[in-house]
């Protein structure tokens, strides 16, 4: 039996209204507490927000949808249904992958599909490869998402389970790289299944391969595409949550956190005083910390992601090579992870994700026009440039990105810009994101499982973190995840396991 809160926890304050804290709403209504959102924007969504730009509408988070069914199990505990709010697309590709020596893979989440394409690609051989690669990751998923991914740890001594030997029986403790290349010899192929492990923060050939599970996500269970956006989806979790009892306050900032002895007793914002039997706070880690006023304290310091710069460009045109979701690869591969992880510098050969979701909703933009946004990793400021330094760099590396993209393919881009937004480590910075990534912290062992910031705090009775800088980690379905487990931190129902969906496809 895992830890709770204890005391009354009748009315529960939620701050945040991102995924993992409209996450952990929904549970906590449909476990019959009263509970208070409180939101500094002015809409809900948190990273996944919501910006309008001379008839463009932006997504200003993530952009990749997997494993919806995470959030139905969030609407699910109010008696609703996800489908019955959200317009969900599959996507068909669920990526492309564009190569530097000219080569393209569509990713199908489909076996036969896949299959077929890896054939085409790289011939018969690594088609039987990525059989095989198929199988593992099915049964790594399987393994983990029940006592790994969807759990709540007390102590590292949770680990010691029968699972921890079925993990290991697996390779679950190898490294990504070296994991993946048993089944595929094809260095491109490789990276399709590995370039996951950037948003965990670490390099493939030092990631644990049981990171691969994200790659699983992506290339098997499949990927989706909200209508409206991935703003959608949190839009209908507060709808949901709303029309079940919460109490959503938007454009309201917390200032701080009211205590009696080792209690929060109370919220304050700028504009009232909300009192509260128990507290679930899912800004990153910094704010946090402050607002809890201390900071836990760990023997080597916290480690952070990379983070990103994102150009939102609204254009007269689009570009018939791009899919959906596009992954565009530079030919440096690991030099790319040593920059990004180690030396801070910005990439010298980017790896770009390029995403058109007007691919999928041509309402997003005014009619006849496109809408795409390019994801560039970069260092964060803990090792790259500074927050300050982006004021001057920030132009520099847009004219960069669209040289790039202008090399690969997408003639003629700049002069097609008709409204753009460029999002830099100093805008995360301003956010209140460590270090200036989105990505929070990073994957490392040190950092994953029980040895990532507890939900749990200690030192207050009734508080509890969700989000990306607690367990389980970075992304929208392990996001989602984490507003479930705080919930259950606070109502002591037991966590329901999300089952793998391996008759699905």
């Amino acid at each position: 039996m895992t830890r709770t809160v204890t005391g009354r926890t009748d009315h529960v304050v939620v701050v945040g209204a991102g995924l993992a804290g409209l996450s952990a709403t929904l549970h906590l209504l449909g476990s019959g507490r009263r509970v208070t959102v409180v939101e500094r924007d002015p809409l809900p969504g948190g990273r996944a927000g919501r910006r309008e730009l001379g008839g463009y509408h932006l997504d200003t988070g993530p952009t990749v949808l997997t494993m919806p069914e995470l959030a139905d199990e969030a609407f699910a505990a109010v008696g609703e249904r996800l489908g019955d709010r959200v317009d969900l697309l599959p996507l068909h590709p669920a990526y492309r992958a564009c190569f530097a020596d000219g080569g393209t893979l569509d990713v199908h989440t489909d076996a036969a599909a896949m299959e077929a394409e890896v054939e085409r690609f790289a011939g018969p051989r690594e088609a039987a490869g990525y059989r095989r690669l198929r199988a593992w990751l099915r049964q790594l998923y399987a393994v983990q998402m029940r006592r790994f991914i969807d759990a709540n740890f007390d102590s590292p001594l949770g680990l010691l389970t029968p699972d921890l030997a079925r993990l290991a029986a697996v390779g679950g403790f190898g490294r990504l790289d070296a994991r993946i290349a048993r089944f595929l010899t094809d260095e491109r192929l490789r990276r399709v299944f590995s370039f996951q492990a950037l948003y965990a923060g670490v390099a493939p050939s030092r990631a644990l391969a049981a990171y691969a599970v994200i790659a699983y996500m992506d290339t098997v269970a499949g990927v989706y595409f909200p209508r409206g956006g991935m703003h959608a989806l949190p839009r209908a979790m507060a709808a949901a949550a709303t029309d079940a009892g919460a109490d959503l306050r938007l454009g309201q900032d917390v200032t701080r956190l009211e205590r009696s002895g080792s209690r929060v007793t109370a919220v304050v914002t700028a504009h009232e005083r909300i009192p509260c039997d128990a507290v679930v706070l899912t800004p990153d880690l910094p704010v946090a910390h402050r607002l809890l006023g201390r900071r836990p304290r760990r023997p080597v310091a916290l480690r952070h992601a990379p983070s990103a710069v994102v150009l939102h460009a609204g254009t007269t045109r689009t570009w018939p090579h791009l899919a959906h979701h596009t992954l565009s690869f530079g030919a440096e591969w690991r030099r790319t992870f040593d920059e990004l992880t180690r030396t801070g510098t910005l990439m010298t050969d980017p790896s770009l994700l390029i995403t058109r979701p007007t691919a999928g909703d041509p309402a997003l933009a005014p009619p006849g026009r496109h809408l795409h946004y390019v994801l560039a990793p970069c260092p964060n400021t803990d090792i790259g440039p500074g927050a300050r330094d982006w004021s001057d760099l920030a132009p520099r590396y847009r004219d960069r990105l669209l040289a790039t993209l202008e090399r690969r393919g997408l003639h003629g881009v700049a002069a097609a810009i008709e409204e753009e937004c460029l999002v830099t480590p100093a805008d995360w910075t301003a956010q209140g994101h460590g270090a200036g990534t989105p990505f929070s912290v990073a994957h490392t062992f040190a950092q994953t499982g029980p040895f990532r910031p507890r939900n749990l705090v200690r030192g207050t009775d009734n508080a509890v973190l969700a989000g990306c800088g607690t367990t389980p980690g970075v992304g929208v379905p392990t996001v989602l995840i984490s507003g479930k487990l705080a919930a259950a931190r606070i109502t002591g129902s037991p966590v329901r396991r999300t089952a793998a969906r391996g008759g699905r496809r």
